[in-house]
């Protein structure tokens, strides 16, 4: 009798703990949407954030553009469509850069597909910088869009500097052009001169001879 009960009880905790694993659990509850974010709409971001983060994608800006419309006022189905948009500008992003990419150079190559880069500019540029990290690189993408540069024109500027420039370089540079615009310049006249004097810093650095400076390439 008294082994039957330990074996029933055995199987009572067998059967316990199956169902604590096993059992579907829903998706999890962001707590910062709580009393922000209506429903329907918060359990849709809630499933957005659960696919997100199991493709392996920061979940954290997804919040981050939740409660910014939330901020704003923006109604249920805005704050929606927004989520939904990074989320898939944020795949596109860990696409192109690859699985070992980090959460900040997803993020930054997101920002880029936003501005305009494709998912080959993304891949081409991880291909030119493989040793070194992109969060600088395609975070100066697009800023230089943000003041005006056309989308093609900076992508082109950013991959032409690729290969040589360090993030100290890169910062210079996004600030110069900047700097440039905020006198008067052309935002294309303003990257097309600080694009010649960065190339030529960025050689001379690695000791060449600036005549050989990179030239704007696409993929």
């Amino acid at each position: 009798m008294m082994a039957r009960m330990r074996s029933a009880l055995a199987l009572l905790g067998l059967a316990t703990a199956l169902n604590v694993t096993l059992a579907p659990s829903g998706s999890a509850q962001e707590p910062r949407l709580e009393s922000r974010v209506p429903e329907p709409t918060r359990s849709e971001i809630n499933a957005i954030l659960d696919s997100a983060g199991a493709a392996g994608l920061p979940t954290e800006p997804l919040v981050d553009r939740a409660l910014e419309g939330v901020a704003k006022g923006a109604d249920p189905d805005r704050i929606l469509a927004a989520v939904r948009r990074l989320s898939g500008e944020l795949r596109l992003a860990y696409d192109a850069l690859g699985p070992r990419s980090s959460a900040a150079e997803i993020i930054s190559g997101a920002s880029a597909i936003r501005a305009g880069a494709r998912s080959e500019d993304l891949a081409y540029l991880r291909e030119l910088r493989a040793d070194q990290p992109l969060t600088v690189a395609a975070a100066t993408l697009a800023d230089l869009v943000a003041v005006g540069v056309p989308a093609d024109t900076a992508i082109a500027a950013v991959i032409a500097l690729a290969e040589e420039a360090d993030d100290a370089h890169y910062v210079a540079f996004r600030r110069n052009v900047e700097r440039d615009i905020a006198l008067g310049a052309s935002p294309v006249a303003a990257l097309g001169v600080r694009l010649e004097a960065t190339a030529a810093d960025v050689f001379r650095s690695a000791g060449q001879s600036p005549d050989s400076r990179p030239r704007p390439r696409k993929p």
